[in-house]
């Protein structure tokens, strides 16, 4: 059975080369990868392809079956965002050739170690080609590794970090990794968002404070007092952190807001949700300006408004793992309906202050079988009266929740 080397070469440095991917190297009779890579072990005698890939690698080792074994060589680890995931699946699922991975030394590895400081508490995230909230990353983790390419360079991250009012946090920049013009530049994210650097560098962002946001906890529930109110109507903290609670929301989701209001709990779902995305819709402009004023005022930039009507104003936006529905304006049923069209095993919360928008909640819940649970929430504040303190009631309100049960095949 043909065999196919999988190898992590470093940073591009052979000296950044493990002895044991080495050996494989030099026993293959073919060496493919970026030309880079290759033209880094020319010296070997092996025939050698400039591919990266998997269908032109895959295409090239199929047109040269007499030669075995053959090594893909990857940068950095073939574990850490490597393009060898996606090769390995290719080569289980289409070919019955044996691959075998060889770990690398990757740039979170080595940029550590020329710190000197340990990397098992290390946040990693991937800019290079793909989308990721990193200001949520950094805001939440106190040390925060990011690869970076062309669009998300150093330089316009440290800007995006000061422009989130985390300009003050210290930043470390590596640049040619391993080579001998290599550079590590230090400096706070204000700092560093003035300079230019290689496009394919790394930073390693230092946040002491991690998860704490001016002295209020990151939790559901937040203060009425800390939301910009206008004249838009707000869920208040105690329903909204009961309606919260009951979405159970994951790091990594999709929510909607559908009638954000204020974005109260627009806000708090992307507090929350700091590894997804939060899409507020709504179809007024006074409260959409107001959301886009708490946006700021939060820094979330994972918090997305929408300007329209539901259901129709999500047609476009992602598959939702959770929504909250605040205000239906009579769509209550065609907005259920388009959210599990979407995702059939989404979760979703209604907020209900009238017995008539209660019914309709629960008969739309019936109507796409849903199982559903009802909570009724009646606060009561004190209110100061002369020398006394009065408990003032609110509206009572009925959180419903309701949910497709998984049913066994």
């Amino acid at each position: 059975m043909k065999t196919v080397f999988i190898i992590g070469i470093g940073m591009g440095n052979p000296d950044t080369l493990t002895v044991g991917g080495l050996r494989r190297i030099q026993e293959s009779r073919a060496l493919i990868g970026g030309r880079r890579m290759v033209e880094a072990f020319e010296n070997q005698q092996a025939e050698t392809c400039f591919a990266v890939s998997p269908p032109e690698i895959l295409k090239w080792i199929r047109e040269h079956e007499d030669l075995d074994p053959v090594s893909v060589l990857m940068s950095g680890d073939v574990g850490f965002f490597s393009g060898a995931k996606k090769l390995i699946k290719r080569i289980e699922e289409e070919t019955e050739y044996r691959a075998e991975l060889i770990p690398g030394i990757s740039s979170l590895q080595y940029f550590c170690g020329r710190l000197g400081i340990p990397w098992e508490d290390v946040r990693s995230v991937s800019l290079h080609g793909r989308k990721s909230n990193f200001v949520s990353e950094i805001r939440t983790h106190e040390k925060t590794f990011l690869l970076t390419d062309r669009t998300h360079s150093p330089g316009h991250i440290c800007a995006q970090l000061a422009e989130a009012g985390l300009g003050q946090l210290p930043v470390a920049v590596g640049e040619r990794l391993s080579y001998e013009d290599e550079k590590i530049t230090t400096g706070t994210a204000s700092e560093l968002s003035q300079k230019t650097f290689d496009p394919l560098s790394v930073l390693l962002v230092f946040n002491k404070h991690a998860g704490r946001r001016s002295g209020q906890p990151v939790t559901h529930g937040m203060a009425d007092d800390l939301f910009i109110r206008g004249n838009v109507p707000m869920t208040k903290e105690e329903v909204r952190s009961v309606t919260l609670s009951k979405l159970r929301i994951g790091r990594d989701d999709i929510l909607y807001d559908v009638g954000a209001g204020t974005g109260s709990v627009s806000v708090e779902m992307a507090i929350q949700a700091c590894g997804g995305s939060v899409y507020a819709i709504e179809s007024k402009p006074e409260a959409a300006d107001l959301i886009q004023k708490n946006k700021e005022a939060f820094n979330v930039n994972n918090l997305h408004i929408v300007h329209g009507t539901a259901p129709e104003a999500m047609d476009s936006l992602p598959v939702p793992d959770k929504a909250f529905i605040g205000g239906s304006r009579g769509n209550m049923r065609e907005i259920i309906g388009e959210l599990i069209k979407k995702n059939p095993k989404i979760r979703i919360a209604v907020n209900a202050i009238s017995l008539e928008s209660l019914h309709e909640a629960m008969e739309s819940f019936v109507h796409f079988d849903m199982e559903a649970e009802v909570v009724q929430v009646a606060v009561s504040r004190a209110k100061k009266v002369a020398d006394y303190h009065m408990m003032m009631g609110q509206n009572p309100v009925f959180i419903i929740t309701g949910q497709r049960k998984e049913r066994e095949e």
